[in-house]
């Protein structure tokens, strides 16, 4: 008998995920966008910019805190995970809109765009480092090198 989808194991990968990191980079976006707000005239604008970096990188932070939550229980379920993003990527979707229309008129859009902005550094964040360590190790497994079968 097979496990329905939802009721599956939850099995997540090590990923190479610095906050630290993300947090310098994005206080330095935010200090440019805030610079380059206030040559233009609208300094809200690299605000509210840097305030989406501020929730994306929130996003990040509580999405690694459920992924070590959940997958330390005896059968995570990636039904609870799915439940889990979709709440959290909801409340965070309404803050950022929220803040859009009520700030619409000093820049608050521009929270989107940090959103997006960030949404792009994470995967770059994460993805580089891996891809190096593939480049300089090949598809190691666990320590077994991949092998070529020519049959």
């Amino acid at each position: 008998m097979t496990t329905p989808a939802h009721d599956a194991p939850l099995v997540f990968p090590s990923v190479a995920f610095r906050p630290v990191r993300l947090l310098i980079v994005c206080a330095v976006l935010t200090a440019v966008a805030v610079a380059a707000a206030a040559f233009v005239g609208n300094i809200f604008f690299g605000v509210f910019f840097g305030l989406g970096l501020a929730l994306g990188l929130l996003n990040a932070l509580l999405v690694r805190r459920a992924v070590e939550s959940i997958t330390m229980e005896d059968h995570p379920l990636k039904k609870k995970m799915a439940i889990n993003s979709a709440t959290r990527l909801l409340v965070i979707t309404a803050v950022a809109l929220a803040i859009a229309i009520f700030f619409k008129a000093h820049g608050g859009i521009a929270v989107l765009f940090g959103l997006a902005i960030f949404q792009a550094l994470l995967v770059m964040s994460t993805s580089i480092p891996v891809l190096r360590k593939i480049r300089s190790n090949g598809l190691d497994v666990e320590g077994v090198p991949a092998t070529d079968s020519k049959d």
